[in-house]
């Protein structure tokens, strides 16, 4: 009996996706396959500043949808509404977003992935996915490694009002807009502030009632909020020095994560707030020696990640090409606790991606 025709060869691209899925399959993940359509109206705050205006949004009749910019929101979304304990995920896909201004790079790329949602031991967790990505990439990129929950931790040992902090916390993404904030923290009241507070030594109410007929559309609640909350920043007095100098220090460090994990012990001692991020570092540099990763050999910049998606919190890493701007970032992921407590199910989460035709480019194939 003859032979049939030959199978046809599998495109680069598929051949790497499988590739990566398999490996992922065999570090115990579940395959998923999220909508490419997603709700817009909740999910586009929690990926952020820079998604929202890249995002592609639709109307469906009174709902907006978008297509998904990335995995990890709607793995999360999944594996909250299965309701399941601990749980593995591997997915590939397309995902889009609009190209940054000046930018040639196609509004649709391929991502594979892989998250842990609900290990016990965050610190593992962190090494096992670093360690399983990392270990798929081709030798010679540079790795990066940083830790947002430091900077997070910094910020929350400052002595300044609620506000201040929620504004220096949500601005940790956004590097000139975060140092514009601090050095505003850290000047005092001006002569401007002086007055306000005089005008409204008797309280908003009685500064509206001698502000004379309203103008504008604000609402008199809207003008008395206002007004409160610029009484009370014009109160507070400036940041000290010591805590300008700390966050400072947070975000210069720079060395190998052993010789970080060591200054940490160090600054920990002078600034107790910072024990418990500074354990967790120490913690996941020894589960990253574990699994044969030597901290000492392992890069970390106390600033990295900033410009990466906004539901990072803790651990964060990618993989570059060198002398090829022209790529994106080939492989990154990290530590997402906030995610899924801003979804609702306050869980310890992690994962990464790789992107599958990035690493082709690099050798010179079309996907």
């Amino acid at each position: 009996m003859a032979d049939g025709p030959p199978m046809p060869p599998i495109p680069p691209r598929e051949a790497e996706v499988a590739r990566l899925l398999a490996a992922f399959a065999a570090a115990g993940a579940e395959p998923v396959s999220p909508e490419a359509l997603q709700p817009a109206e909740t999910l586009l705050d929690l990926y952020g500043e820079d998604i929202r205006a890249r995002a592609y949004v639709v109307r469906e009749g009174y709902r907006e949808r978008m297509l998904r910019p990335d995995f990890t929101v709607p793995v999360v979304r999944h594996h909250i509404r299965s309701g399941r304990a601990p749980a593995r995920y591997a997915y590939a896909g397309p995902v889009w977003r609009r190209p940054a201004a000046g930018s040639d790079r196609p509004p649709e790329t391929w991502q594979a992935g892989f998250e842990i949602l609900g290990a016990t031991d965050p610190a593992t967790a962190d090494a096992e996915v670093f360690q399983l990505l990392t270990g798929l990439l081709p030798p010679g990129l540079t790795l990066a490694t940083g830790d947002i929950g430091l900077l997070r931790a910094a910020v929350a040992a400052l002595s300044v009002s609620p506000a201040r902090q929620q504004a220096l916390l949500r601005h940790i993404w956004r590097p000139h807009r975060f140092e514009s904030l601090i050095e505003r923290f850290s000047e005092p009241p001006r002569r401007k502030a002086a007055r306000l507070r005089a005008l409204a030594q008797d309280g908003a109410e009685s500064l509206y009632a001698r502000a004379g007929k309203p103008v504008g559309l604000r609402s008199r609640a809207e003008v008395l909020a206002r007004t409160e909350k610029l009484v009370a920043e014009a109160a507070e007095p400036p940041l000290a020095a010591a805590e300008i100098d700390l966050l400072k220090t947070i975000l210069t460090l720079s060395g190998t994560v052993a010789d970080v994990a060591a200054t940490l012990g160090e600054i920990a001692r002078g600034a107790p707030p910072l024990r418990p991020a500074a354990d967790r570092f120490a913690r996941r540099a020894e589960a990253l020696a574990k699994r044969g990763m030597e901290p000492a050999d392992l890069p970390f910049e106390g600033a990295f990640g900033r410009t990466t998606l906004e539901y990072y919190d803790g651990f964060v890493f990618g993989a570059l090409a060198p002398g090829r701007p022209d790529l994106p970032v080939i492989a990154g992921g990290g530590r997402y606790d906030a995610l899924t407590r801003a979804l609702g199910q306050p869980i310890p989460a992690g994962g990464g991606i790789i992107r599958p035709e990035a690493l082709l480019a690099m050798a010179g194939q079309e996907p």
